[in-house]
């Protein structure tokens, strides 16, 4: 088996003195949440066995199985393979992981990179990765080593409890250059927006019981679309798949933080679902006692700025019923000129419809009037 060069890394047959490192990589929390086909515990007796047996079958059926080594130490960093390969179709299924030890250092984008090169080079024309919704370190990985999100599989992977989770699929094809597409969403600066008086952070994981309370109250319920309270499993899907979303391009859901307190104050998110056009939406909700204090116009202000200095959105609009005084005077104060009155657009409840006036938001808007943080 030939070794296979990748920027700062080495891939190379696993050998028997890897087994302590590989026990604890797949021992691992992390490895043991997103390779849930592994035993758990995982011993160096279930690593010894893996590679005397599992690496062989693999081969055996037409795919590969490398260790990731650091090419100065021979230090064993992860593993990384392809199986499952329909050579009708010339096609297969990589997968990788990286131990504890080695994370953070580019070292699994690096080794897909390489592994990618090698098998694309060598009669595969397609290389597809499962990863999970809540996985956005290895989405990240695949987004960097050219691979492109192309959809999601449903029921694709079962979980140790007996249920069976959706994954994303990202893909790459000999043709492709292998370079990181362009985001349609980059990363804040820093990891977040702020003015001194509130701060934007992306949504996440820790979120699910503020996001609860946020949603379910009464009046933002009746402003939902459609005016429906969430379920608690939509509520842990949208905190823990909201990496996933933002990475994809299409959504950027953040938490508006008091800055005096660090205390979550509401929530804005950014809806890129007309990349055609160049159009984007806002919508925010705020806790009641954080009402009257000129967060949500600070928020919608520190948002649309760094949509239109970050991203190629040209138009961003957002609405509120007519009854919503509020909402309306928070987007105008944020620079929002109303511009359509739309009847009956939005889902009420009892199959009621309601009525829309629309606002709309350009970057010559901004570039003219500036920004206006007054509360």
């Amino acid at each position: 088996m030939a070794q296979i060069n990748g920027t700062g890394v080495r891939l190379r047959a696993f050998r028997a003195d890897d087994a302590e490192a590989l026990a604890a990589g797949f021992a691992d929390p992390v490895s043991q949440r997103f390779l849930p086909q592994t035993p758990e515990p995982f011993t160096v007796a279930h690593a010894e066995r893996y590679i005397a047996e599992r690496v062989v079958s693999i081969f055996a059926e037409g795919g590969a199985l490398y260790a990731i080594a650091d090419p100065e130490t021979d230090e064993l960093l992860g593993g990384i393979g392809f199986d499952k390969v329909v050579p009708v179709r010339r096609q297969a299924e990589a997968g990788y992981w990286v131990g504890p030890w080695a994370r953070r250092r580019g070292v699994a984008t690096a080794a897909l990179r390489a592994l990618s090169r090698h098998a694309l080079s060598h009669g595969l024309e397609r290389l597809e990765l499962l990863i999970g919704w809540d996985n956005p370190a290895s989405q990240r990985v695949a987004l960097a080593a050219g691979y492109t999100r192309e959809g999601v599989r449903r029921g694709a992977q079962p979980g140790r409890d007996g249920a069976r989770e959706d994954m994303l699929v990202y893909t790459r094809l000999a043709a492709d250059t292998g370079d990181p597409a362009p985001r349609l969403l980059p990363d804040l600066p820093g990891g977040e927006l702020t003015d001194g008086v509130v701060r934007l952070r992306p949504l996440g994981p820790d979120d699910t019981g503020f996001l609860a309370e946020l949603l379910g109250l009464p009046d933002v319920v009746a402003t939902s679309v459609p005016p429906v309270a969430p379920t608690p499993e939509s509520i842990r899907r949208r905190c823990f798949w909201a990496a996933a979303h933002w990475l994809h391009g299409n959504r950027a859901d953040l938490v508006i933080e008091d800055v005096a307190t660090g205390e979550p104050a509401g929530d804005i998110g950014l809806y890129y679902d007309d990349p055609g056009t160049q159009q984007a939406m806002i919508g925010y909700s705020m806790l009641p006692a954080y009402r009257g204090k000129g967060f949500p116009t600070r928020a919608a202000q520190l948002l649309s700025l760094w949509v239109f200095a970050e991203t190629d959105v040209a138009r961003l609009i957002a609405g509120a019923v007519p009854s919503n005084v509020g909402s309306q005077r928070v987007l105008e104060k944020a620079g929002f000129h109303k511009e359509a009155y739309l009847r009956a657009r939005l889902p009420g409840p009892d199959g009621t419809r309601h009525d829309d006036v629309q606002f709309v938001l350009l970057a010559e808007d901004l570039l003219a009037e500036g920004p206006r943080l007054d509360g």
